[in-house]
Order: structure tokens, then sequence, then C-alpha cells
């Protein structure tokens, strides 16, 4: 059977501490496995013929876990981005940091923005790591967006279409894969508004071990999906 490819898949990256225990090791060694790991699957991406790839990096809520695990979640993102970007740049992949500035250092901010623009012209792979993002934060962003447009008719009813053009990534097609690694059947305030119709894939395999087998079951469970957007077979 020739499978059928998600054009765009999106991927809560969930377990880089509960691999890192029971391995005996810090929290941090979880995450350094994680982003190695993540390029693996940016390589297979790229095979499998995936168009967008989103991946949950930093949540808003991220921010509340303990002050050395976040300052290691920082420079471990500064680090991907100075020694990945000429790799990335091989490998045809376009990438986008999607989430709030608020909170994050002006230095990791003006890295994000320097490697944006030195891979803005890829086009293989669109690679959009959420990072500093809330899904409800991005709702709530769009509706404040739309109130302040000056050339917006006052007292005029929001509609779906008008909230989708405010939202972070307008030009990105909603996911129509998403996984979750760990085992945890929740969406963690992940695309909250793009994922409406996004068939959903949860494993037990920590991230870390969340390999190109795993991705290749990923999908082939995405094909057996019967996917109707509310409506009914046709009989």
């Amino acid at each position: 059977m020739e499978l059928k490819i998600p054009k765009h898949i999106a991927i809560i990256m969930d377990g880089n501490g509960r691999w890192a225990k029971n391995k005996g090791k810090i929290r941090l060694e979880g995450h350094r496995a994680g982003a190695v790991n993540l390029e693996r699957i940016l390589e297979e991406s790229i095979k499998l013929g995936v168009k967008y790839l989103t991946v949950y990096a930093f949540s808003t809520e991220n921010w509340k876990r303990p002050e050395m695990e976040v300052k290691g979640l920082m420079e471990l993102f500064s680090g991907f981005l100075s020694s990945k970007k000429k790799t990335l740049k091989k490998q045809g992949i376009k990438l986008l940091v999607t989430g709030s500035k608020e909170g994050v250092s002006d230095s990791l901010l003006k890295k994000i923005e320097e490697t944006e623009k030195y891979l803005e012209n890829e086009e293989k792979l669109i690679f959009n790591i959420a990072f500093n993002y809330g899904g409800r934060k991005e709702i709530t962003d769009a509706i404040n967006k739309i109130l302040a447009d000056e050339k917006r008719e006052p007292g005029k009813p929001i509609t779906e279409e008008e909230v989708a053009k405010y939202m972070y990534r307008p030009d990105i097609p909603d996911p129509e894969l998403v996984i979750r690694t760990s085992g945890e059947f929740r969406i963690s305030n992940f695309l909250l508004w793009e994922i409406a119709y996004s068939e959903f894939y949860v494993t037990d395999v920590y991230w870390p071990d969340f390999d190109e087998e795993e991705y290749n079951k990923a999908i082939l469970s995405f094909n057996r999906r019967d996917r109707r957007y509310g409506g009914l077979n046709a009989e």
C-alpha cells in the first residue's frame, strides 16, 4: 500500500525528563537527547515528503519549571540555532519560530531572527518551532489584533475566517496529524485553533527514542483513519 503522507505534521515532543530519569541522568540530558532526535526526525520528514513540521519546544507554561532547567533549555535552543543552521540550509529547510517574545532575552530573539533570515529562501521543508508558545495566548492575540484594526467596521461580528487570518502563521495549513510521545493524552495548550480536525497519534515511547520506525508507525496509523470533517461517508 502506498502511504498518504500528511502535508503538515505537528509533534508534542514529550518525555525527555522521564527518559533521563530512567537512565539515571539529569533532566537537561534528556532535553539534549531530544534535540539530537529532532535532527533524525527532520531528516526522515524530508525523506517522506512532509512539507510542514511543527514541534512544541517550549510552552508559555514552561517558565514555571526550575530556573536551572529553563536556563538550560534556552541555552540548548540557542546552541541548536548556532550549530545547525548550515546543516538546515544544506537540507533545504526553512525555519520559523512561532510564539511570544515576552520573557525571551534580546540576544536569543536576535539569534532567532538572524537564523530565520538565513534560511528564509529554503522550501523543501518548512520547520516551525513553537517556542514560548501557548494556544490560548495565540487566540487571544488574534482577537486583540482584530479589535485593534482601525480599518475594521466597528461592531461587525468576528468570523472564523477572520480569526484564522490573524493567527501567528496564517500561511501554514492546519496539521493533518498530531503526534504526542510519552503516552500522555492531553493537548497541553498546543495549536488549539489549528488542530480542530487533526488526527491524533499517541505513543508510550519517550521523545528521545521516537525514531524513524516509530514515526512511520504514526503515519501508517494516519492512513487507516477515516477523515470526515464532521460529515458522513458516501455510501
